[in-house]
């Protein structure tokens, strides 16, 4: 992800319950281009939901997982 302005950044997953299923990031970040590592092993298959948050910007996706 990028991010254009230093910013509090928040980037969650949930699953389709909408149950918190881990945090990937929380914390202010400069501006700048970023990575994530993210490890689903200990998940099971099916569609989980991502939000990132970064300042005034917010972005929620589906993610399906395949086993």
């Amino acid at each position: 992800y990028q991010i254009s302005k230093i910013s509090k950044v928040k980037l969650t997953v949930y699953d389709i319950l909408g149950n918190k299923i881990m945090s990937l990031v929380n914390q202010k970040q400069e501006a700048g281009n970023y990575s994530v590592d993210f490890d689903g092993s200990k998940l099971s298959s099916g569609t989980y939901i991502y939000k990132i948050e970064a300042g005034d910007f917010t972005s929620t996706k589906k993610m399906l997982m395949i086993k």
